[in-house]
């Protein structure tokens, strides 16, 4: 029920009005003066119990009006008192025990209020702990040279079955394609410049006087190499374009003119 002090000065003033209508209806039945008493207060109760439950308000009020209406009907006389009146009285006392009882087993326990939780203060941090792992083995191909079967120290000098420089080679290049590294990438050799056919054929032996190309582009070609390196001798002319000395000499001195 509300906390209205009105509410509570109402509902006192109506069970006190109803409760000396009860207690003249309960004597009239044959209650004693103590005993009569009983049947109001046992109403009042069941009233408030069902107001603050808020169930079987309708019958509470049925009840008090008719209980209120035949105490004034028996005391003007208009109702006389029977057997039906007397057990209906009767019945008020165990009737109201049976209803407060199941009103109570009803009612909604009142919840718990919320308590706040207090925030427990956040634990210090502990000093970092540093576990050393032992480091794993890596699984590298071995580089080293790897020995073969054995083999006489004869044939190793025989150059049969032994580590010849062309085994090594192939051995160590298969140790960089193993490890992942490119093969090194063989040297460009120096191309030769390009020279005359070598070899002495007609041309070695026809003189300056015929219409051999071959014997006067030589002597172009020697006395442009004059002009950078007058010291030239005819053995070394021989050598470079791959004829005889004398050949040479005699291209050498056809460059310089001499008789």
């Amino acid at each position: 029920m509300k906390r209205d002090p009105l509410l509570w000065v109402a509902t006192a003033a109506v069970l006190t009005v109803l409760a000396s209508a009860e207690y003249e209806l309960a004597r009239a039945c044959g209650f004693g003066t103590y005993v009569a008493a009983g049947v109001p207060a046992a109403l009042d109760v069941y009233a408030l119990a069902a107001l603050r439950a808020r169930r079987d308000v309708l019958a509470v009020v049925l009840s008090l009006i008719a209980v209120n209406a035949a105490s004034h009907l028996v005391e003007v006389g208009l109702l006389p008192v029977s057997v039906a009146l007397v057990v209906a009285v009767s019945a008020v006392a165990p009737l109201v025990l049976w209803r407060v009882h199941r009103l109570s087993e009803l009612r909604p326990e009142p919840a718990a209020e919320p308590v706040p939780a207090v925030a427990e203060p956040a634990p210090e941090p502990a000093e970092p702990i540093t576990v050393e792992r032992a480091p794993e083995p890596v699984d590298m191909a071995p580089v080293g040279p790897v020995l073969g079967p054995w083999q006489p120290v004869a044939e190793l000098a025989g150059g049969t079955g032994g580590t010849g420089p062309d085994l090594l080679g192939d051995h160590f290049a298969a140790v960089r394609k193993a490890i992942g590294e490119a093969p090194a990438e063989p040297a460009t050799e120096p191309v030769p410049p390009a020279v005359p056919p070598t070899g002495t054929g007609a041309a070695d032996i026809v003189s300056e006087d015929t219409a051999n190309t071959t014997f006067g582009k030589r002597v172009e070609t020697v006395r442009n190499w004059l002009q950078t390196e007058p010291e030239l001798t005819g053995g070394d002319i021989g050598t470079r374009l791959g004829v005889s000395d004398g050949y040479g000499r005699r291209l050498l001195r056809t460059a310089r003119g001499d008789s």
